[in-house]
């Protein structure tokens, strides 16, 4: 019993004495840090971040070993630490934060955690006590090592805007872009902050760059918005101070992999005219580990919402993943020839808050002289948040402004954006700004019209010229009820109470199609199709292209304000009381009842007039 005591009392000693010993080196690399950055002011700035990061290493290793001595096997309190942690309630079992980390944190972590996840969408927890420069893996092509680049590459200025983003990710952003961006490339970072408030990113975010542009003269420049001007601007105001050859406008919420600038500047070096776009993997907001992402195009659908596609097929014929593939449009990373970004006419300023911005630059782009592509050998790490904290609901936003790109850039064909919101094709009400300027500029750069953009760029675009009418479709009989496609498990078309959303839009086709819960905007799609089985009283819903090569009955005749009658077995979708009292749908013999749709298009008028 004594012997034990005194191995445990001698633990203990020895604990304690090297959580001491690990104090003081601690403390003399922090003031050689601070010693280096006062110092170092003369033009040997690569030899001196060097020496930073190599202390920013040792402080890392400090720390680590730290944490094993506190709780080394053995030593004193560590058994019961463990024990304790494992008997932790769990505060928050419904946080999507929770469903897969946080299993060791103590309630007040966790209170601390999910406060700082509803405030960012991430773990702002984990970022914080994460290191800056922390390794995330290399996820390019095998081929992209091995790839040599141009001495000669083009200077590059890297903006970053951000509105209340988290410190600490803010930093890694930055320390990523130092480390892994060659000295002689790196023209500047200008951070764009759009009207934070988060005091955080005041003091402390100052003295951060200023302790990088002690040993780094100007590197680092920050931009303030006086108040909220959305993305956008955020990015417009980047670009104007901007003074390298090559402009790379990122988000804030990144880390960059090994030489990602390199392929990007080398393709705009071969041709000024391209806007090229890395590969983003994506960090996990809950454990923010990197899910490798494979290349795929950026695109859009009829409402204007950003989608990943497919290349075209010459890209894949190619069977080499690590060549530049060709993309209908852009997401909100980009990378741009400074100058030739002025010339195309930069971004629309008058986009509000989030949205359409990058589908109006594709669409400008391809249209007017230029093209846009996906490197895939450059690849950044981008967070994708849980929520978006800046706007509660982003789709009033992103309608505005998807109805401007419509208005400017899309001729006969933006009708589509209407019906892809499911509103009326002309009059919609909505305010969308002053948009005579961008209308010039596409008379002055000559541009092509969008039918060429549609046969040329993005042929996966679904034209949907065959539409007669479209919106929620009501019976008189009770015009509070909608025809809806019912449960997404089931096949059974059904009457629901008025909602107005996806599940009650309905498309009929002059061809006698009606699709019921909405419409794709590409031609891969699978839309369902209503049909009477012609067996029974209840009509169904199916994938239209099965129930085409079933020829189940799937064709109809619909005018305004008179029956829905089928083709073939000319029963009609009528109403029907139930033994309780209540309206059902069914497909019967026709008894005269009278069916009204949102929106009719008149095409006698081109493709304009409602009702």
């Amino acid at each position: 019993m004594r012997s034990r005591g005194l191995r445990g009392l001698l633990v203990c000693i020895a604990v304690v004495s090297g959580l001491f010993y690990l104090g003081s080196i601690k403390w003399e690399v922090y003031k050689q840090k601070e010693n280096l950055q006062k110092a170092h002011q003369d033009d040997n700035t690569a030899r001196g971040q060097g020496m930073l990061r190599r202390m920013d290493k040792i402080e890392e290793d400090i720390l680590q070993l730290s944490n094993i001595l506190k709780l080394e096997k053995g030593a004193p309190g560590a058994e019961k630490v463990k024990k304790e942690k494992s008997l932790v309630k769990k505060r928050y079992p419904k946080s999507l934060l929770f469903k897969k980390w946080g299993d060791e944190l103590s309630e007040e972590e966790q209170e601390e955690a999910e406060r700082l996840f509803q405030k960012y969408g991430y773990n702002t927890f984990l970022s914080d006590r994460l290191p800056l420069n922390r390794e995330i893996p290399d996820t390019r092509h095998a081929k992209c090592a091995e790839r040599k680049y141009p001495d000669d590459l083009p200077t590059m200025s890297v903006v970053l805007i951000y509105i209340n983003e988290a410190l600490s990710i803010i930093k890694r952003a930055i320390r990523s872009i130092i480390d892994k961006t060659p000295s002689r490339l790196l023209k500047e970072i200008i951070l764009v902050d759009d009207h934070s408030d988060n005091e955080d990113l005041k003091t402390q975010l100052d003295n951060y760059i200023d302790s990088i542009n002690d040993v780094n003269p100007d590197l680092i420049k920050i931009i303030h918005h006086s108040e909220q001007l959305g993305l956008t601007q955020a990015r417009l105001s980047g670009w104007k101070v901007a003074q390298g050859d090559v402009v790379a406008i990122l988000d804030a919420h990144i880390e960059v992999i090994a030489q990602w600038a390199e392929p990007l500047l080398a393709r705009i070096k071969e041709d000024r005219t391209v806007i090229v776009t890395p590969v983003f993997d994506k960090v996990n907001f809950d454990d923010l580990t990197v899910t490798p992402y494979m290349p795929s195009a950026h695109a859009f659908d009829w409402q204007l919402w950003c989608m990943y596609d497919v290349f075209r097929p010459e890209w894949y014929d190619q069977e080499d993943q690590s060549q530049p593939g060709k993309s209908p449009s852009i997401m909100g990373i980009l990378v741009v020839d400074r100058k030739f970004f002025g010339e195309i006419g930069s971004l629309d300023g008058g986009m509000k808050i989030y949205g359409g911005e990058n589908v109006e630059l594709g669409i400008r782009v391809w249209s007017c002289g230029g093209s846009i592509e996906v490197i895939p050998c450059s690849k950044i790490a981008h967070i994708e948040r849980a929520m978006k904290p800046y706007l509660s609901d982003l789709r009033g936003m992103m309608k505005r402004n998807a109805l401007r790109v419509a208005e400017v850039w899309m001729d006969e064909y933006k009708y589509n954006v209407n019906m892809a919101w499911n509103l009326p094709v002309e009059n919609h009400g909505i305010d969308i700004g002053d948009v005579s300027e961008r209308k010039k500029l596409r008379e002055r750069l000559k541009c092509k019209p969008f039918k060429w953009y549609l046969d040329n760029v993005y042929p996966l675009l679904e034209s949907l010229r065959d539409l007669q009418s479209y919106g929620s479709i009501t019976n008189d009989l009770n015009p509070k009820q909608c025809l809806d496609r019912g449960p997404t498990t089931e096949n059974n078309a059904i009457i629901y109470p008025c909602h107005f959303k996806k599940s009650q839009h309905c498309y009929y086709h002059t061809t006698g199609e009606i699709y019921v819960g909405g419409i794709g905007s590409h031609k891969y799609s699978p839309n369902r199709c209503l049909v009477d089985p012609n067996t029974g009283v209840g009509p169904k819903v199916y994938e239209c292209k099965m129930a085409k090569d079933k020829k189940l009955h799937m064709l109809w005749d619909f005018k305004q304000g008179g029956a829905i009658q089928n083709r073939v077995t000319k029963r009609c979708l009528e109403l029907t009381l139930d033994f309780n009292g209540y309206y059902k749908l069914v497909v019967q013999q026709c008894s005269g009842q009278h069916w009204r749709i949102q929106h009719v298009i008149n095409r006698t008028k081109g493709y304009k007039g409602n009702l």
